[in-house]
């Protein structure tokens, strides 16, 4: 299998570079989905025009970027989307949509393919009834499907992107062979976000403890999808470092893990009126770097204080139950746009696995409560607090939130050193799948000897392996079939 274009290798840690950019190209949509954290809708005002938009893709080049995803809104509602798209591919980089798809017409997709558009993501969040009413227009899930099968017979890499709230897991193993039988290749599942419109729908926020009933029915549709020839992608805010995480962050490759927030690292966020974020999910204010209008794109990337935070990020800035997590060094506290947008501050991510089977070990679990509604403006924030219970009555232990009522300020000022930090490896623990550090004797979580229950797990691995070719033997040789006593060919039996 070829490498992922976005694939992050030693040496784009070491050089900070963005290798994937998500950049929306216009604000404009034709959907009104209540979880839209960038309340999209109308166009911004002073959005870039082509000719900026061109130039942008010039300095992506130059900056080594390797794959660049067109968001809206809905991309395809800018008239030159096509000559954006064509401008990314002439310099060899890898370019992909993500929609909703309501007005993606076959002229329109196959103007995007023409133009070197390599592939496509649709989102669908649920069965017809729960994705329309989420994303506020009847007929926009048999549209999507539509697409999708168009897309893939276009030759498009097909994929869907599928946000997780309390309703969606029902609907999971159903959307998975719906999406199957139109012929997506990938499925990128996360987290609904605390964010614009999802702060004034808060039904559509998962609680912290649900992830103790969602992650094993994840597990468990990752290895049932991959037998469907579907590899499931988890977005950036599932995690973390639960016994499930060997399975699914490094394209099938075990050894890669979670290693942290990447935005202004490797990943780029662009909005449509040249704001440059480290990450497009963030908010604006807080995180932008600067404007491509008033500075070069190079020198923000490499210059500004609010692009570098993930870069010069340390243990220190954690807080709650993240500082003093084993997990700390590497995870650094999950993905930024979830803690902050949560608590107003990252550093505390209460969406963890790991943090939700500990919390459960002592009887006790997190739930969120809004306390404050968001602007209405794009990205904007409201406020929550994160209550820790008694599992068995309720009764609260504590309660906090990270809002101090100012500006929070995003790790150093100084500059980043000259040479990126390679995040830390792990390896997995063959007793109970967690990773664990490398330098680990005993397993901190199972207690098991690291280097015995790897050798038993080889033993074992190499046991079924043998099996599984003794099985195939008998199954797949070509011995005479006996006959049946009534002279009728004999039938080999299923095994």
């Amino acid at each position: 299998m070829p490498t992922p274009p976005r694939f992050r290798s030693e040496s784009d840690y070491k050089s900070y570079t963005p290798v994937h950019v998500v950049w929306e190209i216009t604000l404009a949509c034709d959907l009104k989905c209540m979880h839209c954290g960038s309340r999209a809708g109308h166009r911004r005002p002073r959005e870039l025009d082509t000719r900026e938009c061109l130039e942008v893709v010039d300095a992506l080049a130059r900056l080594g970027t390797r794959e660049v995803s067109l968001i809206g809104g809905e991309a395809y509602l800018r008239k030159d989307w096509t000559e954006i798209i064509h401008a990314v591919t002439s310099h060899g980089m890898y370019c992909a949509i993500q929609t909703g798809g309501r007005q993606l017409t076959p002229s329109r997709l196959q103007a995007a393919v023409d133009a070197g558009l390599g592939g496509i993501g649709v989102s669908i969040d649920g069965l017809e009834e729960l994705h329309d009413r989420v994303r506020g227009v009847p007929g926009s899930f048999k549209q999507a499907l539509v697409l999708l099968k168009q897309a893939k017979d276009a030759g498009l890499n097909t994929s869907v992107n599928t946000q997780i709230g309390p309703d969606t897991s029902r609907d999971l193993r159903e959307v998975m062979e719906r999406i199957v039988e139109v012929g997506a290749s990938q499925w990128q599942l996360q987290l609904t976000v605390a964010m614009g419109n999802a702060v004034d729908n808060p039904s559509l926020i998962l609680q912290p403890y649900e992830l103790l009933n969602l992650m094993p029915l994840l597990a468990c549709l990752y290895r049932e999808a991959l037998t469907k020839n579907l590899l499931i992608l988890m977005g950036n805010n599932i995690g973390y470092f639960g016994p499930y995480e060997h399975l699914w962050r490094g394209f099938g490759d075990e050894r890669m893990h979670w290693n942290g927030c990447s935005a202004g690292h490797t990943a780029m966020g662009l909005e449509a009126d040249g704001t440059v974020k480290g990450c497009p999910s963030l908010p604006t204010i807080g995180y932008s770097g600067g404007n491509v209008r008033d500075l070069k794109l190079e020198d923000i990337w490499n210059s500004s204080p609010e692009i570098h935070f993930a870069r010069l990020r340390s243990v220190d800035e954690l807080w709650g139950f993240c500082r003093s997590c084993y997990y700390a060094d590497v995870c650094r506290g999950g993905c930024t746009w979830t803690a902050h947008s949560l608590l107003g501050r990252p550093g505390n991510n209460p969406y963890c696995h790991y943090r939700a089977l500990t919390l459960e070990k002592k009887g006790l679990r997190e739930r969120v409560v809004k306390i404050r509604d968001a602007a209405c403006a794009p990205f904007a924030i409201g406020a929550f607090e994160l209550i820790t219970e008694r599992t068995s009555d309720g009764a609260t232990i504590e309660t906090s939130h990270g809002h101090a009522g100012t500006l929070v300020t995003l790790g150093s000022v100084e500059a980043p050193k000259r040479e990126g930090r390679v995040p830390p490896r792990m390896v997995v623990c063959r007793g109970c799948q967690y990773y664990v550090a490398e330098s680990e004797q005993s397993c901190p979580h199972c207690g098991v000897s690291i280097a015995e229950a790897a050798k038993e797990y080889e033993v074992e691995t190499t046991r079924r392996r043998r099996f599984m070719e003794n099985i195939k033997q008998v199954l797949y040789s070509s011995p005479e079939i006996p006959q049946h006593p009534s002279g009728k060919d004999g039938v080999r039996p299923e095994v």
